[in-house]
């Protein structure tokens, strides 16, 4: 079981996990063990996260969420296979529990009257500023 919150709890049986060969340094032991961990979960298929969860998940812009919705975390940080396990469990509850709040719809404003007023002021004065710069006769061609 892997707890998102108080409320939400991913089942053991929505996780794949697979011990696979750690990548980097780490002497004569990288090459004999598999103490990596590769979490595959897929988004559609788990009954625990409600509807609203899954579409957010699902449209989130994150490199271990494939196309077809299924979130696959590496864990290869530490040296034993229990920590990198752990790990990767608590990093797919952190990517869950990241849109669990709906984001906040976007209020479209105007802008006032006096700032729009700034504005053309500051334009006017840029353009004039620019002409004073040119020399004298040289747009008379």
């Amino acid at each position: 079981m892997i707890a998102v919150n108080e409320r939400i709890v991913i089942p053991e049986q929505d996780v794949i996990e697979r011990a696979i060969r750690s990548s980097g340094p780490g002497g004569q032991n990288v090459n004999k063990v598999s103490t990596a961990i590769e979490l595959r979960f897929f988004i559609w298929g788990c009954a625990a996260l409600p509807d609203a969860v899954k579409q957010r998940l699902a449209k989130k812009r994150d490199q271990r969420i494939t196309e077809s919705g299924e979130i696959i975390i590496q864990a290869q940080r530490f040296r034993s296979q229990e920590q990198n396990r752990d790990d990767a469990r608590q990093r797919l509850a952190a990517l869950v529990r990241s849109v669990l709040e709906p984001p906040k719809p976007r209020v479209a404003t105007k802008p006032t009257r006096a700032s729009q007023r700034r504005r053309l002021e500051n334009k006017r004065a840029h353009g004039t500023l620019k002409q004073q710069r040119q020399t004298p006769g040289a747009s008379e061609d």
